[in-house]
């Protein structure tokens, strides 16, 4: 129990600090908040993505009638479910005039702090009229982990670090300005757009000025993900199994995985079970620090016998050791690109491989392919995948994304359009 003093405190104080050091922030492009649903509002995401920051966005749009609470603040240590009416008593008592306003916004931060949040969440909601925001950055709060309080009455919004868009936000660029595109802007967005493949888009990462800086609060998330987010969360017992999977997952990013041939390269040095493995595996899917794209095919079948290809939470994240790690980044901007705006993807694989195909708003496919460089002795290998998935689909038009080229190629009657990644992502803006 937390006294109703020390919640006052907890309200007045956070309230200050808002309005007070909040100077700035990036508006998020992925946030899409119901109009009029009687929903409530969900923000979920790996760790360190900018859900707090979207909280005190909506939080300064509404200062005078908005709450906000953070459950990892230690000045709310044993705060129950039953507490939560306290909360509203003193917030109510410190500005009465809102008792009977039908304008109110609870923005509870990190929330699955608090067993049973869903419960009170939902009454707020549908019977007080209150516009409640949630985040947290565990599993729990994530749509298939939900309470089933809350299933069908939440409004499930996906966080993710910082686009290149926003990060050029960030840098006060003006991403609908078409001078980006062309001359000596394009210039410093190719700068930018090489920098942002370096160090990625987690907010506090943007931020910061030294590579010294970039690369210690990376290093910080990693440790904070492996042991908050998996071992104490999932409460792993075989550590250096983990950590072997952490490895080979963010330095294989953007390739095939397969985690039959892991166990067979690596049990007999470290016993464990398959069902050990998959269990890790699955667990990192569900702290959203890796996805997985299957197979194109049109039985499912065919689609879970494949192995996936991976990519990270952030290309921040990966580990770089090779030479080849300029086109797999390449490519995982593609692939969170595309996961930003809403697009179910898959791989495809014939007599050769495209990267993506991914459904349209119209229920088409679209086939893109990524590479760093076409060269001698990558051209026909990449042309033709992308040919041959266009073939497969009927289009007549695929996406060649790479670092510098740009032009259009006609194969068989397939245009295949060649541009940077950098102005394929400003130009859909």
């Amino acid at each position: 129990m937390v006294s109703l003093q020390s919640l006052k405190e907890v309200i007045v104080s956070n309230e200050e600090f808002i309005l007070r050091e909040i100077k700035e922030y990036v508006s998020r492009g992925n946030v899409m908040l119901p109009e009029t649903a009687n929903k409530v509002v969900v923000f979920y995401g790996v760790r360190r993505c900018g859900k707090t920051f979207t909280l005190y966005e909506v939080f300064k749009k509404h200062p005078e009638n908005s709450l906000y609470i953070d459950f990892e603040d230690d000045r709310l240590d044993g705060f129950e479910t039953a507490d939560f009416e306290r909360l509203k008593k003193a917030f109510f008592e410190l500005k009465p005039h809102l008792a009977n306003s039908r304008e109110l916004y609870f923005l509870l931060d990190e929330v699955q702090e608090v067993s049973g949040w869903e419960k009170f969440c939902r009454r707020a909601v549908e019977r007080e009229g209150i516009k409640v925001f949630v985040s947290g950055s565990s599993s729990k709060v994530t749509p298939g982990e939900i309470h089933t309080e809350l299933r069908g009455r939440s409004w499930n919004i996906e966080m993710f670090p910082f686009s290149f868009v926003e990060y050029l936000h960030q840098k006060g660029v003006d991403t609908n300005s078409p001078k980006i595109l062309h001359g000596r802007e394009s210039v410093a967005m190719k700068h930018h757009f090489t920098h942002y493949a370096k160090w990625g888009g987690f907010p506090e990462v943007c931020f910061a000025q030294s590579e010294f800086e970039k690369r210690k609060i990376l290093r910080e998330y990693l440790e904070a993900m492996f042991f908050k987010d998996m071992v104490e969360r999932y409460r792993i017992t075989n550590v250096p199994l983990l950590d072997r999977l952490f490895d080979k997952i963010f330095t294989s990013f953007s390739t095939k995985m397969s985690l039959t041939a892991f166990y067979k390269q690596y049990h007999e040095n470290m016993p464990f079970s398959k069902d050990i493995l998959f269990s890790y595996y699955h667990h990192m899917q569900q702290s959203m620090l890796m996805y997985e794209v299957k197979m194109f095919a049109e039985s499912s079948y065919k689609r879970m016998r494949n192995p996936a290809k991976i990519y990270p939470a952030d290309v921040g994240l990966c580990r770089r050791v090779t030479s080849a790690d300029a086109g797999r980044l390449l490519e995982a901007i593609v692939f969170l690109e595309l996961k930003r705006r809403g697009s179910e993807g898959f791989y495809f694989s014939g007599r050769h491989e495209c990267d993506f195909v991914v459904k349209s708003g119209d229920a088409e496919f679209i086939p893109y392919q990524v590479c760093a460089d076409l060269h001698d002795k990558n051209r026909e290998r990449e042309i033709e995948g992308l040919r041959e998935a266009c073939e497969h689909l009927a289009r007549k038009q695929g996406f060649m994304l790479t670092d510098n080229e740009e032009g259009e190629l006609l194969m068989d009657g397939i245009t295949i359009s060649v541009l940077p990644v950098w102005k394929w992502i400003l130009k859909k803006t």
